[in-house]
């Protein structure tokens, strides 16, 4: 598997709790390679790696995966809810901006800043 597909396929097991970015990713592929628990190869341009002997072992002894961790007690369908109203409201402010007039680019910036100031409102249990 490579880089890329591991980080997909943690954000899919962490039902996207966690997502790592390949800056984290590929630093602690080459230290687990370094250290002999994983192995490479470069097969269409892709480097691969695979546990060794070494790191499978390591695997049965260690802790349970971080991404089970990290989903538990989170409802998701919460979470994706959010989630599609905040790229949803993203999207519109963006449209706006892209091909709004300057009049209607004044009035969504002060849509979204009066939002974001209702939210903390909320938090703080004033109307």
């Amino acid at each position: 598997m490579h880089g890329y597909e591991m980080i997909q396929e943690i954000a899919e097991r962490s039902g996207g709790a966690w997502k790592p970015s390949p800056g984290s990713v590929y630093p602690t592929l080459q230290l687990l390679e370094d250290e002999g628990l994983i192995g490479s190869a470069t097969e269409g341009g892709k480097k691969l790696f695979s546990l060794t002997q070494q790191g499978t072992e390591a695997a049965a002894e260690g802790p349970d995966a971080p991404w089970e961790q990290a989903g538990r007690g989170v409802d998701w369908e919460s979470v994706n809810e959010i989630r599609q109203a905040g790229f949803g409201l993203m999207e519109a402010f963006g449209q706006v901006w892209k091909t709004g007039s300057p009049e209607q680019r004044e009035k969504a910036l002060g849509v979204v800043n009066e939002a974001r100031k209702k939210l903390y409102l909320i938090l703080a249990d004033e109307d």
